[in-house]
């Protein structure tokens, strides 16, 4: 039985990942470290302590790599955050997850900060009954920690009468880990392949795409069987 549906945001609902992608770039440059725009896309998805350190100097002390992040952090704001759109019919998939009697939740890499701006873009502040963000956590994805927050303030929920959508094979990965089935979208801009062998059972286009499809996904499959 499916009681709850757990969404990533970044390339999930907002079309974000390449914004992201190149304020990382941006930041990495200022503090004089070259980072290659498609290598630092691949990382997106996972929080900030897994991603500089893929990209930065063995040996960068804490200080530093949080002076890094404050200046993405703000240039990413000042920059890119204007220019954020949702992805089509967003608010409608929510809308029809709520019709079933099933709650709606955030779990994401971002943090609390962003998450209030992400949720007024997507037009789906009223439609979300809980949410956990990289600050909530111990370790971001693929950790399981953002997710097992996100079950422990819907209820809690059980694992197994969940479900996770992402749009990286971090998310699949964390809900592998913290034993929630995952469903995929390609909008974030990673393979089916990819999403599939990282644990999804069912991958869609967007998040249009599976409300088109919604009386045959995973979510209300499951809910029936039960």
């Amino acid at each position: 039985m499916v009681r709850a549906v757990i969404y990533d945001i970044d390339g999930t609902l907002i079309d974000t990942v390449d914004f992201h992608a190149s304020s990382w770039v941006r930041a990495f440059q200022h503090f004089g470290v070259k980072a290659d725009f498609a290598d630092v896309r691949q990382q997106i998805g996972k929080g900030a302590d897994r991603l500089m350190p893929l990209f930065l100097p063995t040996g960068t002390s804490e200080s530093r790599k949080k002076d890094i992040e404050h200046y993405r952090a703000a240039l990413f704001k000042r920059e890119y955050l204007p220019r954020v759109r949702a992805f089509p019919q967003v608010r409608a998939l929510f809308e029809r997850i709520r019709s079933d009697g099933q709650r709606v939740i955030l779990g994401s890499s971002c943090t609390e900060e962003e998450i209030g701006c992400y949720t007024r873009i997507a037009d789906i502040a009223d439609l979300v009954d809980a949410e956990s963000t990289s600050d909530d956590a111990h370790s971001s994805k693929p950790a399981p920690d953002i997710f097992l927050k996100a079950l422990e303030r819907s209820g809690p929920i059980p694992a197994e009468e969940a479900v996770v959508v992402g749009d990286t094979p971090y998310d699949a990965e964390a809900a592998k880990r913290a034993g929630i089935t995952s469903v995929g979208v390609l909008c974030g801009g990673f393979s089916k392949k990819d999403l599939l062998g990282s644990g999804c059972i069912a991958v869609y286009r967007d998040p249009a795409h599976l409300l088109c499809e919604y009386e045959s996904s995973p979510l209300v499959r499951s809910t029936e069987l039960a």
